[in-house]
Parts: structure tokens; C-alpha cells; sequence
């Protein structure tokens, strides 16, 4: 009799509890936001970091609670802001798929102080004398570290001297912190014509170091006719707002360091405040 009360004692407290299991499970429930699952499915998934957040289900997130802009991603453009939009019943807010560029030409065209030989690494390079082996202070080391940090395979070395895929990049702009000399920046997707470029050096002293930096003639400044590029502090800028993609700085440049994609990568949006 004992053991049967025993086990009756416990069964009942066993019913006892998980009642108050359910219950508890109920009245502290969390309810799922429907629009979690919607906003996950038209996100374009690559958690690139891209948005802010750390990654598509933290930025969809902070969709719903409206921390983030429906225009926050940089991989999904317009298109992807207009579904979130109309998933959340929310204006769209306008932007601008950004893509990175590496500003300089040089590679194998840029003279050296010395041969280096250590690791495969920009980081470690520049710690070497002199700021690294090359002697131009603005060039690309040429040893991968940014190629290494992009997740997608969106850049890779030619001739010394990373390069962008720019149907590849998402505009995570992971690479962009990864390089040691800062010569990586951030571009419109829309952006055919670039100055591949970082030199401040006067035209005299580049040559000395470099076969295709810009020496600041202002030959591309004078041929645009849309006022859209500017010799500044001896380096040629492009003002992106009014740059039509033309390419008449790029055919005219000595140089030939005015790169030209003539992709044709749809409409051009503006960025705007969300």
C-alpha cells in the first residue's frame, strides 16, 4: 500500500505541475510575428553585415521594430525595399546598392624599395620598413588580405593589384576595413566610371614611382562636360550625382587609369534619408 501510495502521490503531483507547465507556457507565450517569416523569405539571405545588423533575421528584426529603414540592405537595392515596404505597410525609403572599389592601378607598375618576403599578409607588410615595399605610399600591397576577408569571391589579384567583381559584391564592404592603406571606398552600384586611383602626390614625383598613377593634369576635368569631375589635391574626383557615365574622361586620359566598365547595371537611384 505504501508503494501504491507512493506512486499515486507522484503522479498526481506530476499532473499537478505540468498543468502548471501549460499554463505558465501559455500566459508567458511569446507571440511570433507573422511578418518575421514573410520578411525572412524576400531577404536575400547572404548575412553579409552589409544593413548594420549582424545578419538578414537581426536586420528583419529590427524592421519590425522599427529600428532599421526598408531601404537598409545594400545587396537587395530598391526592389528588395519596396517588398519589405509593402510587407511592414510602410513608405519605401529610397537607396543606393553600394559597391566597393579598389582606388589604384598600379600592381606590377609601381616600383619597389624591396623585395618582401614575409607573410602572405598587407597587415604584415606594412609593419616591414618603411611602411611597407612599395614605393608608392598609396599603393595596393598586392597580397590579398582584402581578397581573403570578402565571403562572396568578389575580389582577386590581376597583375599585382586587387580588383573588384562588381556583379559579385553585395556592398558589405567587409574589404574596405580590411585594408591597410584605406584604399578601398565604397561606390554606387551604378557607378561605371572610376578613378582607380589614390595618389596626392604631384605628377612629377607619381611618375617616378608609378607608370599609370594620376599626375593631376586635368585633362579629364576639362573634357567633362557635365562638370562631374575635379582635380583635387592633384588627384582626379568624381562627383557621382552628376556623372551621366559617358566615359569621355576615361578615353581621354593619358593615363589610362580612368576605369570604364560600360556595364549596364539598370537605373540609377539616389540615396535618400530614411
Amino acid at each position: 500500500m505504501d508503494i501504491l501510495y507512493a506512486v499515486l502521490v507522484l503522479g498526481g503531483l506530476g499532473l499537478v505541475f505540468g498543468l502548471i507547465l501549460a499554463l505558465a507556457s501559455r500566459v508567458f507565450a511569446v507571440e511570433k510575428d507573422s511578418r518575421l517569416d514573410e520578411l525572412m523569405e524576400v531577404l536575400p539571405g547572404a548575412n553579409c553585415g552589409g544593413c548594420g545588423y549582424a545578419g538578414c533575421s537581426a536586420f528583419a528584426r529590427a524592421l519590425i521594430e522599427g529600428t532599421a529603414p526598408s531601404g537598409g540592405c545594400p545587396v537587395g537595392g530598391v526592389a528588395l525595399s519596396e517588398k519589405v515596404s509593402a510587407i511592414l505597410g510602410i513608405e519605401s525609403s529610397k537607396n543606393t546598392r553600394l559597391t566597393a572599389l579598389v582606388k589604384c592601378s598600379g600592381g606590377v607598375r609601381t616600383s619597389r624599395k624591396y623585395d618582401y618576403q614575409g607573410l602572405t599578409d598587407c597587415h604584415s607588410a606594412m609593419r616591414t620598413g618603411g611602411g611597407g615595399p612599395l614605393e608608392c605610399a598609396y599603393g595596393c600591397l598586392g597580397l590579398g588580405s582584402c581578397v581573403k576577408s570578402c565571403p562572396f569571391g568578389a575580389l582577386s589579384l590581376v597583375e599585382g593589384v586587387a580588383v573588384v567583381d562588381h556583379e559579385r559584391c553585395t556592398g558589405c564592404l567587409r574589404c574596405v576595413s580590411e585594408c591597410p592603406k584605406n584604399i578601398i571606398v565604397p561606390v554606387p552600384y551604378y557607378a561605371d566610371v572610376n578613378v582607380a586611383c589614390s595618389s596626392r602626390d604631384r605628377g612629377g614625383a607619381l611618375r617616378k614611382v608609378c607608370e599609370i598613377g594620376c599626375i593631376g593634369c586635368k585633362i579629364c576635368e576639362k573634357t567633362c562636360k557635365h562638370d562631374a569631375i575635379h582635380v583635387e589635391d592633384n588627384l582626379a574626383v568624381i562627383n557621382f550625382d552628376n556623372c551621366t557615365g559617358c566615359g569621355d574622361c576615361a578615353e581621354k586620359c593619358p593615363r589610362k587609369l580612368i576605369v570604364d566598365s560600360k556595364l549596364d547595371r539598370g537605373p540609377r537611384v539616389m540615396s535618400e534619408e530614411a
